[in-house]
């Protein structure tokens, strides 16, 4: 008896807490409460709250009225080697130690001081690696390492293969692709000749799982530290290529990425090959809408420079909260003054950059020069699709797309298994993080929380978390390809 009425004291108490420190309580939340057993309630709230969710997507999800008939994607492909980040890096004889981030990898201390770096902080990365032969001999190490596996990699190639899996899409595909990234390409996907070469680019991508330790090292979260010695991506070498084979094929949607791969070439190279990409974008059709895939970058410059000279002529682009916070401090924008985010990134602050983006970068006016209408934004706990009013259709579903993608695929499933995943999103969070503000929540059986700055529109949807992931490469490119397959693009009018 005793514990039944402190279970409803415990109750009342928190109830209190709730409407004196706030004084919305989501009834969705206090509809999971029963007093008989406050302890296992709340577990079967916790849980109950992830079957809502994925149920609710199942319902909501719906394909757009009218569907892409052809995709083409370029430029980056390559052969992923996934292996264990801290089983290689002791394979290579290295002693674990302090981290240190290198824009650029000469050798295999800074590969291990860099490694160690965004290891601590759960934080995804790519870099170059200059040492040609250096970087083969780690290569063959990796390859060699047990449990090592080769998968399709760079943003391009598995967008595609993301794309091949609806049946009736017909998917062009263009990079450097070498006899065993062909061998292991979906069959559906078509690939010009010209794209052909004699050997495969490898990227290396050494993983680790939550709370794994090196040293004094240990990882908040699971991610993945990739890097590469990738000389035909990093020039994008398959643009002109791409751009040209556009006229044959007659896409009704073009997916552009691997601009930061060519990053690591040095200011003078990049500044010269980005006005000769610039030249190349610009003759797509402009009735064609271009999503623009970004990735981690480290040059202040260069990020300034894409977003400068190429988001105002693509349509789209899709990004995490690395990409984003590093977008702003590029562009001098709102929080640049953070150094990183402090675990899950504040909703208020993630949605006054991208307000930022459409404003400053989009055509949020309609007299403005500017192409980009559409930012779809992830990050491990939510996801954000945000637009400019007009121009795109299915957003609600596209996002919730986006999230369900991320989920199943993270555990190396098909569908969502309630079982393997949590919630991680806040349950009550700010539109913005400086006035005029919205308090907002998060409703687990309509799943996606939508509200407005003037003319922008911003849809949220929670990610039910894989507990245990067996692969986070790829995971960004899947779910910005699954986001673009629910879009629809409402204008008939040219970008």
């Amino acid at each position: 008896m005793w514990r039944k009425a402190s279970a409803a004291a415990l109750l009342a108490l928190a109830v209190g807490y709730f409407y004196h420190g706030g004084p919305v309580v989501p009834e969705q939340i206090l509809q999971y409460i029963s007093l008989p057993n406050f302890q296992t309630s709340s577990q079967n709230s916790h849980n109950s709250l992830e079957q809502v969710i994925s149920a609710a997507w199942e319902t909501l999800i719906t394909l757009p009225t009218r569907q892409w008939s052809k995709v083409a994607v370029g430029v980056n492909a390559c052969v992923d080697v996934v292996v264990s980040g801290v089983g290689l890096l002791q394979a290579l004889a290295v002693d674990p130690g302090s981290g240190l981030d290198h824009e650029v990898l000469h050798s295999k201390e800074d590969l291990k001081e860099a490694f160690i770096h965004y290891m601590e902080r759960g934080a995804a990365a790519e870099r170059f690696f200059s040492d040609s032969e250096a970087f083969q001999r780690i290569a063959r190490a990796a390859a060699e390492y047990p449990g090592a596996k080769l998968y399709v990699g760079g943003n391009a190639a598995l967008i595609g293969q993301r794309l091949a899996t609806y049946p009736d899409l017909m998917v062009l595909l263009c990079g450097p692709i070498g006899p065993k990234l062909h061998e292991m390409l979906d069959e559906q996907i078509v690939v010009p000749p010209e794209s052909l070469q004699e050997t495969d680019e490898y990227h290396l991508i050494l993983e680790y799982k939550a709370g794994e330790q090196w040293g004094s090292s240990a990882a908040p979260q699971a991610n993945r530290f990739i890097f590469s010695h990738d000389v035909s991506n990093g020039e994008m070498s398959s643009l002109e290529t791409f751009v040209a084979s556009l006229d044959e094929f007659e896409p009704d949607l073009v997916v552009l990425s691997g601009l930061h791969m060519m990053e690591g070439q040095g200011r003078e190279l990049w500044e010269e090959r980005l006005k000769e990409a610039v030249l190349a974008i610009s003759e797509i059709r402009k009735d064609i809408p271009i999503h623009l895939e970004l990735a981690s970058m480290t040059d202040k410059d260069y990020m300034n420079s894409i977003m400068q000279e190429v988001m105002p002529i693509v349509s789209s682009i899709g990004l995490n909260e690395q990409e984003l916070l590093f977008l702003s401090q590029a562009g001098e924008g709102p929080h640049a003054d953070m150094d990183s985010w402090k675990g899950i990134p504040d909703v208020g602050q993630v949605s006054d950059i991208l307000f930022w983006i459409l404003e400053q970068h989009g055509r949020s006016e309609p007299l403005s020069e500017s192409d980009l209408t559409r930012i779809h934004f992830h990050t491990l706990a939510y996801h954000i699709l945000v637009t400019v009013d007009g121009y795109w259709g299915n957003q609600a579903a596209a996002v919730m797309a986006g999230a369900r993608v991320a989920s199943s695929q993270a555990c190396g499933l098909q569908v969502v298994d309630v079982s393997k995943v949590q919630l991680k999103a806040p349950l009550e969070f700010y539109s913005s993080h400086t006035e005029p503000r919205e308090k907002l929540s998060l409703n687990p059986t309509e799943p996606v929380t939508v509200w407005r700055r003037g003319n922008i529109t911003f849809h949220m949807t929670a990610v039910l978390v894989c507990k245990q992931p067996l692969r986070t490469v790829g995971l960004g490119d899947a779910i910005s390809a699954e986001g673009l397959m629910y879009s629809e693009l409402k204008t008939q009018q040219p970008f």
